[in-house]
C-alpha cells in the first residue's frame, strides 16, 4: 500500500508559489485577507500590509480568489492518495 499524502501541503504550496490572494476565515468568524507567504505544520504566514502569523488550529476555511491547479506529480511524484486504484483479482 502506498504511503498516504497530505492534500494540505501541495494546496498551500500552490497558493504560495502562484501568489494567489486568499481569504482565510477563522473559527471565530473573523475574515483575514492576503497572500500566503509561508507555512509549516502549525502556522500560516499571511502577508498583506502587514504579516500575520495565523495558527492552523484557528483556521476554518481558506478561499482563494481564483481556481488553482495542484500538480501532484510535481509535488510528490505520483497520484493523490484520495484516488484509489480499482479493485482487481490479483493477490496483495
Amino acid at each position: 500500500m502506498a504511503k498516504a499524502q497530505s492534500l494540505q501541503e501541495p494546496y498551500l504550496n500552490a497558493l504560495r508559489r502562484e501568489h494567489v490572494p486568499v481569504s482565510i476565515y477563522l473559527r471565530n468568524g473573523i475574515k483575514l485577507q492576503g497572500q500566503i507567504d509561508s507555512f509549516d505544520n502549525f502556522v500560516v504566514l499571511l502577508k498583506n500590509n502587514v504579516s500575520q502569523l495565523v495558527y492552523k488550529h484557528a483556521i476554518s476555511t481558506i478561499v482563494p480568489t481564483r481556481e488553482i491547479h495542484i500538480d501532484f506529480d510535481d509535488e510528490f511524484g505520483g497520484k493523490p492518495a484520495s484516488k484509489e486504484e480499482p479493485a482487481g483479482d490479483e493477490a496483495p
